[in-house]
This record gives structure tokens, C-alpha cells and sequence, in this order.
């Protein structure tokens, strides 16, 4: 990456979880000017010996940017931040929307930042922190080609299969895909472990085989690390959410949704059982 292009391009960030903050941290690590927002001061304590610079206000970091990433976590939070952004961001620059969200919010945002003379593209993103922080991100990618172009040099400091998708919204699309196929499989693989434990089959050797056989599969390999499906009931819910979004999209047109959320039933009701201490 030419550190020149690195260097021209002020990034602002918002919605330091646990998928935006390594984000964030490889766009600061590249060399990328970076102004970061977040409502708890102690969220930005990690950055305080980076070269990041940090805003008072969510209007700051859109004054001083030319892209401003976006990982905040549901629909209304996407709405209220970027509310903010756009009246304070010059013409030209870029808004990439990170957070997993309906399609519809993209576009909406879109047309509220045309009127400003900025550009958006959905961003969603795979892989969790771990690929965030490795730079390994897939990220799947809706809106204009010369935009895309421009935006990735930022893009390719965490990510490493890049593509674009079609118009602001497509990326959204396959996010919510991806999502309810992940979902429909970890449904999957727990009916399976649970046939192995009617039939007294040791659970750790049963996961050891079939990761090593044609049953293996990403979504097998998460399960096998859970020591109780309840433990992921914040996951589960947002997983949830995903299918919902993907079965209002698809509506009558076809019965892919609900094929989905039925393979993905058994998992969703595991977790969304009390977890362990809990009443």
C-alpha cells in the first residue's frame, strides 16, 4: 500500500465492540490518520498509545474524515450515528456501513447522504475478531464501483476477500445469507451431537471425527467450543434477527427462509435457554 494514499485518507471510526475495535486498530496500525468516537471514554483506553486521535463528538469525527467506518450494532444505532455524521461531513467523502443490518437502512442512509454530496457503501463484514484482528476480513460490498475503488485502500488494511456484490444494499444481502446458512448449520451440527449423546457416544470423540470426516463443517467446529448453546444467547439473538431480516426480504417468493430457520430452530432454542446460574 502506497504510503502516500495512506496518509491522504483521514478515517474516522465508530462502534469499538469486539468486531470494530480490532477494525479499527488495523486501519490506525496501516498509517491511516484515524479519529475515533465512542460514548465510554474507557472504550478508547486501548488506543491511547496509538497515533489515533479521539473526538468529544460524533459531528468532530465527520468534520475531519474522508471515510468513516460504522460497527455499531443494530439498525437504529446506524440511523442515529450516521444522522450525525452526515451534516458534518464534506462532499465527497465516504460513509462504510459495517454493522450487519437491513438493507433498506442502507439505502436510506444513502439517499440522506447524496443530499450532502456523500457517498455510502454497505460493508458488511465475516470472520469476527480474530480475522479483524489477523486483517483477514471477508467483507461483502454494495454500492458504486469508483467509490468502492476509492475506499479500498482502507478496505484492504483488514480485509482480505473483498468484493463487491452490486448496489448499496447487496452486501447486506449476502451478509444476511451467510448469517442464516452459519445459523441453519450450528442447528444442524447440534441435532447431530445430540443423536450422538442418545446413542452414549463420547461427545469429544464424536467432534473429533467428524471435523476429520465429510460431516465436518465451520459451524460444527463453534459448537464443539460451546460448553452450553445458553452461553451464547446474546449471538444466538442477533443470529435470530439475521433470519427474520432474511425471510421479510424473500417474503413469499420462496420457501428458502423458512427452510433455513427450521434447520436452525433446535440451536436457537438451546440458546435462548437460561444459561448456566441463571434462574
Amino acid at each position: 500500500m502506497n504510503s502516500n494514499t495512506v496518509s491522504s485518507i483521514r478515517c474516522g471510526f465508530i462502534g469499538l465492540g469486539s468486531q470494530g475495535a480490532p477494525i479499527a486498530r488495523r486501519m490506525i496500525d496501516a498509517g491511516f490518520p484515524t479519529t475515533l468516537w465512542a460514548r465510554r471514554a474507557e472504550t478508547l483506553a486501548p488506543y491511547r498509545e496509538t497515533p489515533a486521535t479521539f473526538a468529544s463528538t460524533i459531528e468532530e469525527v465527520g468534520a475531519g474524515a474522508d471515510h468513516v467506518g460504522i460497527c455499531v450494532v443494530n439498525d437504529d444505532d446506524v440511523r442515529e450515528v450516521s444522522g450525525r455524521l452526515l451534516p458534518a461531513m464534506r462532499p465527497g467523502s465516504v460513509i462504510a456501513i459495517h454493522s450487519t443490518v437491513h438493507p433498506e437502512t442502507c439505502r436510506e442512509v444513502a439517499r440522506h447522504a447524496n443530499e450532502q454530496g456523500v457517498h455510502l457503501i454497505d460493508a458488511p463484514v465475516s470472520g469476527g475478531s480474530p480475522a479483524a484482528e489477523a486483517g483477514t476480513l471477508t467483507l461483502m460490498l454494495g454500492g458504486d464501483e469508483q467509490i468502492i475503488a476509492k475506499a479500498m485502500p482502507v478496505f484492504e488494511s483488514f480485509g482480505k476477500l473483498i468484493v463487491r456484490l452490486g448496489d448499496v444494499g447487496a452486501g447486506q444481502h449476502v451478509k444476511l445469507i451467510n448469517n442464516s446458512l452459519l445459523v441453519a448449520n450450528l442447528g444442524l451440527a447440534y441435532v447431530a451431537l445430540e443423536a450422538g449423546k442418545l446413542l452414549e457416544i463420547d461427545k469429544e470423540k464424536l467432534v473429533e471425527l467428524l471435523l476429520a470426516s465429510s460431516g465436518r463443517s465451520f459451524a460444527l467446529e463453534v459448537l464443539s467450543r460451546m460448553e452450553n448453546p445458553a452461553d451464547f444467547r446474546h449471538g444466538g439473538a442477533l443470529l435470530r434477527k439475521d433470519l427474520r431480516l432474511l425471510s421479510e426480504l424473500l417474503a413469499e417468493r420462496h420457501e428458502a427462509a423458512a427452510q433455513l430457520a427450521h434447520a436452525a430452530d433446535p440451536f436457537l432454542a438451546a440458546a435462548s435457554m437460561p444459561a448456566h446460574g441463571t434462574d
